[in-house]
């Protein structure tokens, strides 16, 4: 597996999105998710993503387990901000909270340190310099080596770097989200910072084989999955498909393909519960795509294609534009 900068974070071309094998896309598998974190470091797939949020610390506790005896291979990347207790949910960037959840992610992940620590959403009542001020204070400490913020503007990624080196912005960026490119990936590469695509396959839909019929699957309520826009979106698989085919690769291989070619400074992070998914998702790092490829992509799937939100109204409003 090639390997990529996070400015002074050295990680793997593709990293582990671990979300879904604690949470939010239906039914979980233990056994089965263990088994593709180790098969991800057999691959040399190192970095690996998770949050306090996903499944409230569990996703943590497995990621631990996972990685247990092997630490010194892997990347670990976890997130804090997003809170919920029952049914209420909320978002702290206090550096009170910081700090206890830096602790607690520690404890359950089972290490000494964080190699990558991000503000998983923004509150916009707390000052940005405040929450990156405590968040260097972790650094110091050595509880966390490097700093990352996730789905905030380019003028609050500014207002951070002046405070802290920041080493990674996490949003969403695929062909289906591509409203980052304007504005947001040149302040990121102005300022030196990584850039790490999460749902690099639309959340499975660049797939191609997509089907959302577990109850407990949260697709089902986002706009993008709803009616028209799905049809819509499954027409733009479709173009994506038949390139691939003239490729010899799947269409989640050329999806990721087409990232990796955004910079040597992108690394997506695709998510998967399964050996079988990773495997055919790390092979996307050796495709090679010249000009008059990605021009065709481009022609296929043009920014702005998709139809659909990515969250309902309350799930966008926590995202900086």
């Amino acid at each position: 597996m090639e390997r990529r900068r996070l400015r002074e974070l050295d990680v793997s071309a593709l990293g582990l999105g671990c979300m879904g094998m604690s949470e939010f896309y239906g039914a979980t598998d233990e056994a089965e998710a263990l088994a593709t974190l180790e098969r991800a470091l057999d691959l040399g797939v190192t970095f690996l993503d998770t949050a306090d949020l996903y499944g409230s610390g569990a996703n943590e506790q497995l990621i631990g387990r996972g990685v247990a005896g092997r630490r010194d291979e892997v990347q670990l990347a976890t997130k804090f901000a997003q809170r919920r207790e029952g049914d209420r949910r909320w978002i702290d960037n206090s550096p009170e909270w910081i700090r206890e959840a830096c602790d607690a992610s520690l404890r359950r992940l089972g290490v000494e340190h964080i190699d990558l620590y991000y503000m998983h959403r923004r509150d916009p009542d707390v000052p940005i310099e405040e929450s990156v001020g405590a968040m260097a204070e972790l650094v110091q400490a050595g509880k966390v080596r490097h700093l990352g913020l996730s789905e905030v503007s380019a003028a609050t990624l500014r207002a951070a770097c002046a405070v802290h080196p920041i080493a990674a912005l996490q949003s969403e960026w695929s062909l289906f989200t591509r409203g980052l490119e304007d504005e947001l990936v040149p302040a990121a590469r102005e300022l030196g910072v990584g850039l790490v695509p999460y749902s690099p396959l639309g959340r499975g839909e660049l797939g191609g084989a997509l089907s959302i019929d577990d109850d407990a699957d949260f697709r089902r309520f986002l706009p993008r999955f709803q009616g028209e826009n799905r049809d819509h979106n499954l027409a733009l698989v479709e173009r994506v498909r038949e390139l691939a085919g003239e490729l010899g690769c799947t269409t989640a291989q050329l999806a990721l393909a087409w990232l990796l070619h955004q910079g040597d400074d992108v690394v997506p992070i695709p998510g998967t519960r399964r050996v079988r998914y990773l495997e055919e998702n790390a092979a996307a790092a050796d495709i090679r795509l010249s000009e008059e490829q990605l021009a065709r992509i481009e022609a296929a799937v043009p920014a702005g294609a998709a139809a659909g939100d990515r969250y309902p109204p309350a799930g966008m409003a926590t995202v900086e534009r």
